[in-house]
Order: structure tokens, then sequence, then C-alpha cells
């Protein structure tokens, strides 16, 4: 009776509380994917200008380049465009600007589309590329004297002046498979190169990767709906221990003519050349290059005139090395930051050019996680680390001589995730900070007192919508994984939570060395469907467990080389079982699990290995067989197939299908260049052939984001949920 009375209460109430009130406090699948409720509002893209005087920003709807005096906040616009604004770059002298605009995507990124040239005196806008197709140049950057521009097209290179409009191309060899200045699919997507070109500090030269992907086979994707007959899509893209593109780097005269390769040693298809600049120098170039196992990252120079190379440092690891992409010249480069961890620790080292002398900036057992900028004249190195908390991050200087302790510049009452843009004479930044609980904002600091100064964006639309759901706390928790290991984890509890109930969990899961899942950061529309879920009856919690890139020193992002999958989901299973031992709400005979991606691949690890524990599994775009991935990221953690079989076989979730006994639904994209349709289909057949009841969806033609075409994501997450519900009983 009493809860008819309260259910009668209750329909009272909401009959009394507006519609539009009770839509604002209340979340759906549709509002947090489909509207833009949520939708933080973003700053930039941003360009400090006269050594940090000012900056400029883009407004307008994008379509305005406006500057501001840093220290006053005056305001003038600089630009106005007849077209949106994508990116941007000053010349030297500030008199040209060069605008990107529209943008189309070329694997994950747009990295292809239109640039225009803008002369400020003249008012002259000039398209480049004379007759070429529409958004078809790509990675276009000016001259160190800004008379030129350098871009890319069809995997050639081209200069044109911009007072004659004359083009010279650099490379005519371009095709699809000879690659110039740009970089094949694995490169892009595992070492993060796409930009393959160089200017000379003096203009005269250009350096370049060359990438000759002949031997590489062809992954076909199939596309069977947007038209009356299927098309193909051929991808190269060298899968675990096959053959990789020959990589090479040249230095061709900005005027045209012969390039004159450097004399890099080892086999080009089983080596990496992983990065390559300037060596502070027009004469030289510094080279990082991995062999195939990874292993050993030697710091090569190479005389851009002959060709002729030496090594200057060699850094190795018995499990993998890190590329140092945060290199810098220092005393007009004598020497050079450098990134190791040689002593169980990430840490900043200041090099002698020849590798000779080597000195510790960074001292402590903590991690530096990246490098925001070098003060040679202060003296000072600026740094994100959090050498106490793993789930957080904070701005660090230390002294680049080594001296005194690291001074952290975030205030110490500060919590969360912040980042740094940091002027040229380190005296302001552009400072964005966010937590699991609030959205992100941006604003402008001063240094090293780190007093705001001007507020850019603080999202406060955003944060009176989250305010109005009145949504508990994510919570930060820590769990005993066994064997003395504990890791950082945070869970999200029901709404009107009642500690004498019995709640089901849902895991959110990665567990590989790409990501990690704890951190005290805004999570976007991810979170908010926890939150959803939370407040339907679940608590949603998630680990990052051992081999996970966590600021934790180095024995514990690597103790899993040659066994991905394996340790992990054991300290996952652990987990759990520890939450459950901690809190009685938690209902270990309701245990549910998700991922994507390398989530997708431990959720079937986890499925299959620990059927007793969990119930529920929702693998989206997963790797079941580790075979079937591409090298750079596979043998980085695995080795060689051919050398590590067993260890392959342990970590592909495929080979223990025969354990599934609770409900699994596995999704996957068919147009994923990243994480092949492939695998979904082998592993389909495995589980057929084993008798094994499950659920399966395709997206056709989506990619690994599974995000294209309209309703896609709302559908998803729909399926998620209803599979969730469905099954796993609140």
């Amino acid at each position: 009776m009493m809860q008819r009375i309260l259910s009668a209460v209750t329909l009272l109430v909401l009959t009394l509380v507006p519609a539009a009130a009770r839509a604002q406090s209340t979340l759906t699948i549709e509002r947090i994917f489909a509207s833009r409720d949520f939708t933080p509002e973003r700053f930039g893209p941003a360009r400090w200008l006269e050594n940090g005087a000012a900056y400029t920003t883009v407004e307008n709807d994008g379509k305005d380049i406006v500057r501001y005096a840093t220290a006053t906040g005056a305001r003038s616009v600089l630009v106005s465009a007849p077209f949106q604004i994508d990116d941007y770059e000053w010349s030297p002298d500030g008199q040209r600007v060069l605008l990107f605009t529209n943008t189309k995507r070329v694997w994950r990124y747009n990295t292809r589309g239109d640039y225009w040239v803008l002369d400020r005196t003249s008012g002259k806008l000039t398209k480049l590329g004379g007759d070429a197709p529409e958004s078809s140049l790509m990675f276009a950057r000016f001259s160190p004297d800004g008379s030129r521009v350098g871009y890319v097209r069809a995997n050639d290179i081209y200069v044109e002046d911009l007072a004659s409009g004359r083009i010279t191309a650099l490379t005519t060899d371009g095709s699809e498979t000879i690659i110039n200045g740009t970089s094949d699919w694995v490169y892009e997507e595992e070492l993060d190169l796409r930009n393959a070109w160089r200017w000379s500090p003096d203009g005269r030269s250009i350096a370049y990767w060359q990438f000759d992907a002949s031997g590489v086979r062809d992954y076909l994707l199939v596309n069977t709906t947007d038209s009356l007959y299927p098309t193909i899509k051929r991808i190269p893209y060298p899968k675990a221990g096959t053959t990789n593109s020959a990589v090479r780097v040249g230095v061709v005269s900005a005027d045209g003519g012969a390039t004159r390769w450097m004399s890099i040693p080892g086999d080009p298809r089983n080596h990496y050349i992983a990065w390559m600049e300037w060596a502070a120098t027009s004469r030289e170039l510094a080279i990082q290059q991995l062999d195939r196992l990874q292993h050993t990252d030697l710091l090569l120079l190479a005389d851009a005139g002959t060709g002729a190379v030496r090594t200057a440092l060699t850094e190795r690891d018995s499990a993998w090395v890190e590329v140092v992409d945060d290199l810098t010249w220092l005393k007009s480069g004598k020497e050079f930051l450098w990134l190791s961890e040689r002593d169980g620790w990430r840490h900043a080292y200041v090099v002698a050019r020849d590798g000779g002398t080597q000195r510790l900036v960074t001292k402590g057992d903590f991690d530096l996680e990246s490098v925001q900028g070098v003060d040679e004249r202060g003296g000072w190195l600026y740094y994100i680390a959090s050498p106490t908390n793993a789930t957080q991050r904070f701005l660090y200087r230390s002294r680049l001589d080594g001296s005194g302790k690291a001074e952290r510049l975030t205030p110490a009452d500060a919590r969360g995730t912040h980042g740094y843009q940091i002027s040229p004479d380190f005296r302001w930044a552009f400072h964005t900070m966010s937590t699991a609980d609030t959205p992100p904002a941006v604003d402008l600091v001063s240094l090293p007192d780190h007093r705001s100064r001007r507020t850019f964006v603080d999202n406060a639309g955003v944060r009176e919508a989250v305010a109005k759901l009145d949504l508990p706390p994510k919570r930060f928790v820590h769990v005993d994984a066994g064997d003395g290991v504990t890791l950082d984890g945070w869970m999200i509890l029901p709404a009107g939570f009642d500690s004498t109930k019995s709640y089901p969990l849902l895991v959110y899961v990665y567990g590989e060395p790409a990501s990690t899942t704890v951190r005290d950061s805004w999570g976007g529309s991810r979170d908010l469907w926890f939150h959803m879920l939370a407040d339907s009856g679940y608590i949603v919690a998630s680990f990052d467990n051992r081999g996970t890139p966590s600021l934790k020193g180095r024995a514990w992002r690597k103790v899993i080389y040659g066994a991905v999958g394996v340790l992990a989901s054991r300290e996952q299973s652990a987990a759990v079982r520890s939450l459950a031992r901690m809190h009685s709400y938690v209902d270990s005979t309701r245990v549910g699990v998700w991922g994507w991606s390398g989530g997708g691949s431990m959720t079937l690890n986890l499925m299959f290995r620990s059927p007793e524990l969990y119930k529920v599994g929702m693998s989206v775009a997963s790797v079941p067989d580790q075979r079937l991935y591409d090298t750079i990221y596979q043998e980085r953690y695995m080795g060689l197939p051919s050398t590590n079989a067993d260890g392959y076989r342990r970590g592909s979730p495929i080979n223990f299908a025969e354990g599934l006994r609770g409900k699994l639904l596995i999704v996957h994209g068919s147009g994923d260049d990243n994480v092949h349709f492939q695998g979904f289909e082998r592993l389909t057949n495995r589980l057929v052939q084993l008798g094994k009841e499950f659920d399966m969806m395709v997206y056709p033609n989506r990619s690994h984001c599974i995000c294209e075409g309209e309703g896609t994501t709302v559908h998803l997450y729909h399926l998620l949920t209803r599979y969730l519900t469905t099954n796993l009983r609140r």
C-alpha cells in the first residue's frame, strides 16, 4: 500500500512540474548524443604573436581572425574571410596568413582541403594549387621568409611562389605506392606521422619522407550499399609479421632538382623512420630510427649535402622504446633535450650534440608526461606531470641545469586535468582545465604565478545544463589487484543510492597500452551515458590495469610486454572482486562489461576467461586475433608472431571463446579501415563452430568510430542500453 501511495505522489509531482523543466533535468540518449545541450564551446585555434605580446583566435563562426593584446585584451579584427577557417598560419613577418578551409577526412583526421593566402597589405586573397582539384592540398606551410608556400598534392611535393604564382614540382614520382611528403596508413595511425616534409631553416631546401608501399598487401573494404554493384577500396595495410613500406629520407632544393637520399643504415622495410627534423641548422637533419621490434631508437645526424649519417645517441629497452617527439635544440644546436625511461621513470635529459654528456633535468620518482616548453633564457623546462596522483595532470617546471626541486605551477589546491599553450616569452599561457564532474573551461593565466587574467570559455551553458541534472559525483577509488598491486578506478553510484541494497555493476574497460580510462577530466557524452545508466539503477565503474600508460613508471607500463591481454584481464577481474569485497552494495552476481577497440578485445577476454564473473558483455570494434592487427602497434608490444607465437595465442580472445557462458553482443563497422571486419567475421565463425549463443550488429561502411551516417551514434547507444537492461536486470 505504501508503495502505491508513493507512486501516486510521484505521479502528482511529475504532473505539476512543467515538461520543459523535467526535460532539462533528465538524460536521454537523444539529448546526450543528438542535441547540443552538453557540447562544450571551444577556444581557438589560437596562435601566439609578437613573442607573446599578442595572440589571435578565430571568431564569428570561424570567419574572422581576431588579434588581442595579451596584457590589456584590446581587440582588433585582422582577417575576415568569405569562408569558414578550419586552421591558419601566420607568415614570419605577420603580413600574410595561410588559411585552411573546405577540409576533407583522410583516415582519422581532416588533413586535405583548400589553402588560401591573404596578403594583409594589399588585401588580395589567393587560392593555392593552380588548377588542382577541390580539397586536394595537404600540409601547406610558409617558407621561413614567407615568400613561398610548400604543400603536398597527390603524393608529390610542390612549392608555390607567392609573388609570381609559379608552381614547382619537387617530386614527380608520386603514385598509389610511392608516397612523398605524407605517410602510409600505419605510420599515420601508430606513429602519428601525417605531415612528412620540413622546410630547412634557411628556406633553401626541403627534407621529406618517401614511402614505397609496393610490397605491402592490400586490405579490401567492400562497399555493398552505395551503388548498384559493390565497390572495393584498397588500403595497403601491413598486418603483424608482414611486409612494411620501405621508407627513406631525402633532401631536395626548394627550387627543384634531384633528391639527395640520406644513407640511413639497415633494411628500410624492417626499420622505421619515426621522427625527423632539421638539427638546428640547414646543414644537418636529426632522424630517429627504430628497429622493427622497437627495442632500439637511434638518434642519427645526417649531412644534408652528402647524405652521410652518424649516430648521436642510442636508446634501448628490453620491451619497447618511445619516440621522442619533444626533442628541442639548445645552445644554438650544441645540446638537445631528450626524454628517456632509462632509470625507471620518464625523465628529461640535456644531451650534448654528440651524445657524450648527458644531464638529468627532472629528478625524482615520477613521470614527465609531456614537454610544454623550454625557456632557455630563463633556464627552465616546463612540463606536465602528476607525481602523487596518476589520474590528474598539472604544470610543473624544473631547472635546465638539474638543480633544485620540481616546482608545481598549477595551484596546489587545484584538482583535475590541466593543459597549457605557453607563450614564447613564458609569461602567459592558454590554460584549459576540467574535472570528472566539471566541463572544461579556458582562461589566460600569467606565469609563473598562475593568476587567471581573462576567461575565454567558461561553458556556463553546459555547466548549467549539467547542474540541473543533479548528477552524483564520479568517485575515484583504489582497488587491490593482488600481488601487492593497487589499481586506480572510479565508480558512479545510482540515483537515490541506498547502501543497504545491492546493484548490478557495468565495467567500462580498455586495458591496453594505448590509453587509460581513469582520468579526473570531463568525459563528455560517454560519461553522461554512464550517468544515465546509473540513474536507472546501475553502478558504473572502470579500472586501469598494469600495462596502461599511467604515470606510474616504466615497470608499470611495460610489465605486459609479449603478453597483451593476459595480465590485464586477470587484473580487471581481480579489481571487480576487490570492489565487491569492499562494498556490499556491489552485486558480484550481476556484472557486465563493455569496451571499444582494445576495450572491445578486453571485453571478449573477460567474457571468455572469467565467465563465472561477467554475465553480460558488449564488445565494439574489437581485435579478436592479434595477428590481424598492424605491424607497428602489435609488434611494439608483442614482438613478431613468428618468434612469439604462444604470446599471440594467449593474448587473443578468439582462442578462449569456448569459455563463453554469458550474454555477448559484438558490434562492428564493415568499413573499419583500422580494426578490420575480418576479425569480427572470424570470431563469428568460431562462436558458431562452438555452438555458442551470441548477438551481433553490423553497421555497413562505418569506420572504427562507427559514427558516419545520420542517426548512427544514437542507434548504437540505444542498442547498447537495450542489451544491457534486457540481460543485466536492475
